[in-house]
């Protein structure tokens, strides 16, 4: 058994069996959502994210989505910025402008995401959110919700619910 973040998340490495084997015969799809893991949390390049707050960012989706493995998870990414670890409570609400609207976005896409309008993009940039930040924001929203959703399917099919 690999030791993949998702599998860890959703109690599939511990638990091996059926599940555990079928989830070996797609190893590489199970390593191609790590690697996401990594580009999306931890990439070489961070731009105006840095890994800490992408982590804390990270945590505050998972607990949205009531994923309590994966706020583990990323909280221990995010020791790293003890200092943005409020961003991770989901309600708090930063009195700086650019992290304020990160969290609008982050919150609004994770519960919301139907509602994404173009001016949640303008919000950003008129709180000095950088282009290339705003894109990757985006695909760190995008991975960890995708994340949220399978390891919650991988623990309905382990009878973990």
């Amino acid at each position: 058994m690999s030791d993949h973040v998702l599998e860890r998340a959703a109690g599939v490495a511990q638990a091996g069996g059926e599940l555990g084997a079928a989830l070996a015969t797609r190893a590489r799809l199970m390593d191609l959502t790590e690697g996401s893991h990594d580009a999306a949390l931890l990439p070489k390049t961070p731009g105006g994210l840095a890994h800490g707050l992408r982590a804390h960012l990270a945590a505050r989706m998972s607990r949205i989505c009531s994923d309590d493995a994966l706020a583990r998870h990323y909280d221990r990414l995010g020791e790293v910025s003890p200092d943005l670890a409020d961003l991770a409570r989901p309600g708090h609400q930063p009195e700086a402008p650019r992290l304020a609207a990160l969290v609008a976005y982050v919150d609004k896409m994770t519960l919301h995401p139907k509602e994404a309008t173009a001016q949640d993009i303008d919000i950003l940039r008129d709180a000095g959110v950088a282009e290339d930040d705003i894109v990757r924001l985006a695909g760190l929203v995008a991975f960890v919700n995708y994340q949220i959703r399978v390891a919650k399917v991988l623990r309905v099919m382990e009878g973990q619910s």
